[in-house]
């Protein structure tokens, strides 16, 4: 005798194997509204279907969180912003930057570099914690394949795109007052479109040479679509008016045209 479909275990049964998997991410009263990676707790924020994946990483830039806040009104979207108000994150009693998670050698290079005391076991104990966890972060910060993830930072006077030139494959300096302005991505036909702008852009397909850990060179190893807008902080127009660009000008998909439509509500 087959059990009743609408009785109260078989509506538990679904909705515990929804929660467990993807099916979570296509029924929206199953939605997340946060998800972690040791002490890296990331807000989702949804505005309708998600054409596009937003992230504010670094709690210490608010800039960044400020506008991605304003742009989801406004925008369709997932955005991921993590909910801290410091550069780095805590993790088994230490702390490690939270850009620095996405691959064990990263990883192990930026605790070791914060946490100057640990012993290698300390050590091994949180790169099995990311280990675990990374997967499912990873799996939800990429879009679908052919989308697009923006990452959003701000920088200091210590860093600008001057940084990034030498180990780009391709550059376009448009606006060279303006070095810590910028887009890298890695996408070649994200390039040329971005190159039309007048901003500066420099295009990483492999990423940095050595592998830092950070989600640009994740995405650039997987062939994920990937942007990462740079302005100094405290540059809340020039990031708003960059982010905006972008929206109008690159598309949903790679063999999409936007036709001078932007993805507004």
């Amino acid at each position: 005798m087959s059990r009743d479909a609408g009785s109260p275990r078989s509506r538990r049964e679904f909705l515990a194997l929804a929660s467990a998997g993807p099916l979570a991410d296509w029924i929206p009263f199953l939605h997340r509204r946060h998800i972690s990676l040791a002490g890296a707790r990331f807000r989702i924020l949804r505005n309708d279907y998600p054409r596009r994946h937003y992230l504010a990483i670094h709690g210490d830039e608010e800039t960044a969180r400020e506008v991605l806040e304003i742009h989801m009104q406004a925008y369709q979207g997932i955005a991921y912003i993590i909910e801290s108000r410091t550069r780095n994150v805590p993790i088994e009693g230490g702390e490690i930057d939270p850009n620095r998670m996405f691959s064990g050698a990263g990883a192990e290079a930026s605790l070791k570099s914060l946490n100057p005391a640990w012993d290698q076991p300390r050590i091994a104990a949180a790169l099995a914690t990311l280990e675990r966890g990374r997967t499912r972060l990873v799996r939800a910060l990429f879009p679908a394949p052919g989308g697009l993830l923006v990452a959003l930072h701000n920088n200091t006077e210590a860093y600008s795109v001057a940084d990034e030139r030498p180990i780009s494959d391709s550059e376009s300096i448009r606006d060279p007052e303006h070095p810590h302005a910028f887009f890298l991505c890695t996408d070649p036909s994200d390039f040329k479109i971005l190159a039309g702008s007048f901003y500066n852009v420099v295009l990483q397909r492999q990423g940095p040479r050595q592998d830092d850990g950070s989600l640009s060179r994740l995405a650039a190893a997987r062939g994920v679509r990937y942007v990462n807008l740079e302005v100094e902080r405290g540059a809340r127009d020039r990031q708003q008016e960059m982010l905006d660009w972008l929206e109008w000008h690159l598309p949903e998909t790679p063999n999409q045209r936007l036709d001078g439509r932007a993805y507004t509500k």
